[in-house]
């Protein structure tokens, strides 16, 4: 398969930005069999959490920002994470000059 270009990558951030977080991911197994985790919710900045992926067979890297918010449970007490993505990056990678 070829390497995406600029358009498909623009158009592929739009598709992944309309999914969920755990719905991205899948996404992103089925489009390259290859596909590596480089890291998962990083810290990058303040409140924001980046998961990155290396799509190798397209040349491409695909960061999914989140944002971390907290649910009250009023029966036990207990709060619950709550990240929402809030950004998609894709970015072309090293050997791709498309």
């Amino acid at each position: 398969m070829a390497y995406l270009n600029q358009k498909e990558r623009e158009d592929l951030a739009q598709e992944l930005s309309k999914l969920t977080f755990s719905q991205a991911r899948g996404r992103m197994r089925r489009l390259d069999q290859k596909v590596r985790l480089v890291y998962l919710r990083n810290v990058q900045n303040t409140g924001h959490w980046a998961t990155r992926y290396e799509l190798p067979t397209l040349g491409a890297r695909v960061t999914l920002v989140e944002e971390y918010g907290t649910k009250d449970k009023k029966s036990n007490g207990w709060s619950k994470a709550d990240f929402s993505m809030v950004e998609v990056v894709v970015e072309p990678a090293a050997g791709n000059r498309t």
